[in-house]
C-alpha cells in the first residue's frame, strides 16, 4: 500500500466528509443549542454509520443495485423524508438557554446513524470511492479495511468540525431571535441540502 494511494484515500475521504450535507448541517445546529460535547453523539453515530456504507459498498452493495435498481431508486426519497422531519423539528424548536440540558434538536447516536444511512450523499460518495481506489483483486480486503478506516476517521472529524462550528456562535445566539432565524436557517439549509441529491432520481 503506497503512500501516493494513502494520500489519494485521505483527500477522497476530506472532499466527501467536509462538504456541506444533511449530517454536517444537522451537527452545526446540535452544536449551536446543546455545545460540542453534547453533539458527540451525533458525530460519532454518523461516522459509525459511514464506515458502515463504505464496508457494504466494498463487498457487493454496488452489485446488488445494479440487479435492483429500485432500491438504489428509493434511498434519496427516504432520506428526503428523514432531513424533513429533522428540519421540522429545528424550524419549530423553541428558543433554549445554552444551560439548557433538553434542548429541542439534540440527536444522538441513533438519530446520527439514521441521518447519515439515509444520506444519499454518503452512499454515492462510498461506491465511487471503493469503485475507484479498492477496486478488485486478491488484496482488495485488505484495501476494503484501510478505506473504512481512513474514511472513518476523517468523517468524523470533518462532522465534528461543523459541531464545533455551532459552539462557536453560540454566543450570538443568546438572544431569542437570533435563535429563531438561526433554526429556520438550518431548517432551509438542510431542505436545500437535499435537491441536488433528488435531481438524479428524477432524470
Amino acid at each position: 500500500m503506497s503512500t501516493p494511494w494513502l494520500m489519494s484515500i485521505v483527500l477522497f475521504a476530506l472532499a466527501g466528509a467536509i462538504s456541506p450535507g444533511p449530517v454536517n448541517l444537522l451537527a452545526t445546529a446540535v452544536g449551536s443549542q446543546a455545545g460540542f460535547v453534547r453533539a458527540l453523539p451525533h458525530v460519532s453515530g454518523a461516522s459509525l454509520s459511514y464506515v458502515l456504507i463504505v464496508w457494504l459498498s466494498g463487498v457487493g452493495l454496488q452489485q446488488l443495485w445494479h440487479t435492483w435498481p429500485a432500491l438504489g431508486a428509493m434511498l434519496p426519497y427516504a432520506g428526503a423524508g428523514y432531513v424533513l422531519y429533522l428540519s421540522g423539528k429545528i424550524a419549530l424548536a423553541s428558543p433554549s438557554s445554552p444551560q439548557d440540558a433538553s434542548a429541542p434538536c439534540l440527536p444522538g447516536v441513533w438519530q446520527g446513524v439514521c441521518c447519515q444511512t439515509l444520506n444519499p450523499k454518503a452512499w454515492w460518495v462510498a461506491m465511487s470511492g471503493v469503485s475507484v481506489l479498492v477496486g478488485s483483486g486478491p488484496d482488495s480486503a485488505g484495501r476494503l479495511a484501510v478505506f473504512c478506516a481512513i474514511s472513518g476517521v476523517i468523517c468524523w472529524g470533518s462532522v465534528a468540525c461543523w459541531a464545533a462550528l455551532g459552539q462557536l456562535i453560540r454566543p450570538w445566539l443568546a438572544q431569542a431571535g437570533h435563535q429563531r432565524w438561526f433554526n429556520r436557517g438550518m431548517a432551509l439549509a438542510l431542505l436545500g441540502s437535499m435537491v441536488p441529491m433528488l435531481l438524479p432520481a428524477s432524470q
